[in-house]
């Protein structure tokens, strides 16, 4: 499969550089005869632009989504749905000069593998940038995964060492957005913002924690052993820059316990097989088991900060001192949510396809009872 691709049946080809005139997203295995529209599609888009708060980029895109193909009066065609936004707001002039890799960022090992004819501005195809176009993708999967009811919640639950109270209720996570940094508790969101502003006047940044919560899941999904649907949702997690952990459920937690109580054993409720406890982050051998899909994404602290730091001026081997220059997030966290919401949209669609729950022609469909 092209390195650019994720997905078997509901496939997404990313396109485009941070600095290049456009970014976008081929989407092949949509089916036929599904209503959408740009205006479908931009409301993902928007949360997850800055939007201009202190903590974040001074780049403001409108990220502008247009569909280019794919579409015929209103409805999918069936064939490859093509979504192009535009760059707008480009500034490159940080970027002139020798090359000169910025600690915690991928300008080295792009430089190593690409043979130095990467394009390096903005990070090029490693920028966070071009998740604007997984979740112009991921929001055409959530209006799939909508008509056989299922809904994908992430939220942030830590930032710089603040967590959230554990015991959100699903109405809660669901107010995520009303809040700045996508925290259903506005309590700890206080105190997290204090951390950030704290990390802004110290010419640093900070890092947290995204929770994502999928309801009502079919069981039965997943195509073990390579395939499986926990190894496909952690594959995509890592395609967003600045991911570095993803635990499922209990997560690294399970290695403190004994299996008498890592067990979720099994009961029967209004007629279905459910389980007392979610340890398992509603995932057993690779396969959903009907219960809420339940992991955390962990996203380091951005790594260009206003302070000096050491590299190497890669042309003629010198050690050098540098200060980051361009505009850039002070933590990424809150922005991040929607983007793991549309990334883990498209890899519960595409397992969704795969198993046959939703056909490629969506004309006369209902969900197997």
């Amino acid at each position: 499969m092209p390195a650019n691709t994720i997905g078997e049946r509901f496939r997404v080809t990313v396109i485009g550089e941070s600095h290049g005139p456009l970014i976008g997203a081929i989407i092949d295995g949509v089916p036929a005869g599904l209503p959408i529209s740009e205006g479908d599609i931009q409301p993902m888009l928007d949360l997850r632009r800055p939007h201009g708060e202190l903590y974040s980029t001074g780049r403001e895109e409108p990220d502008s989504v247009r569909i280019a193909s794919g579409l015929y009066r209103g409805m999918t065609t069936g064939g490859p749905l093509t979504l192009l936004i535009e760059n707008r707001d480009v500034d490159s002039r940080p970027y002139e000069g020798p090359p000169i890799p910025r600690p915690g960022h991928a300008d080295y090992t792009a430089w190593i593998r690409y043979g130095g004819r990467n394009d390096p501005r903005g990070g090029g195809r490693f920028s966070g940038r071009m998740t604007a176009a997984f979740v112009a993708a991921g929001a055409v999967a959530l209006k799939l995964l909508r008509r056989i009811g299922v809904e994908v919640l992430a939220y942030t639950v830590e930032i710089g060492g603040v967590r959230a109270h554990a015991d959100l209720s699903v109405e809660e996570k669901r107010r995520r957005y009303e809040d700045p940094l996508r925290c259903p508790d506005h309590e700890a969101s206080k105190s997290m913002e204090e951390k950030i502003m704290k990390a802004r006047r110290d010419g640093d940044s900070v890092g947290g924690i995204v929770e994502c919560l999928v309801v009502d899941v079919p069981a039965g999904l997943g195509e073990p052993i390579i395939d499986t649907l926990d190894g496909d949702l952690a594959k995509a997690m890592f395609a967003i820059p600045a991911v570095k952990g993803i635990e499922f459920g209990a997560g690294f937690k399970v290695a403190r316990l004994r299996g008498s109580e890592n067990n979720d054993q099994f009961i029967v409720k209004d007629g279905k097989v459910v389980t007392l406890t979610n340890n398992a982050g509603g995932i057993l051998g690779g396969i959903s088991n009907g219960m809420p899909i339940a992991f955390r994404v962990a996203f380091k602290p951005v790594s260009s900060i206003a302070r000096k730091q050491r590299s190497v001026r890669l042309d003629t081997m010198e050690e050098v001192e540098l200060i980051v220059k361009g505009r850039h997030d002070i933590c990424i966290v809150p922005r991040a949510v929607p983007i793991v919401e549309s990334m883990t949209a498209i890899v519960i669609v595409d397992h969704v396809l795969r198993a046959g729950i939703i056909a490629q022609n969506l004309d006369g469909y209902e969900r197997p009872g």
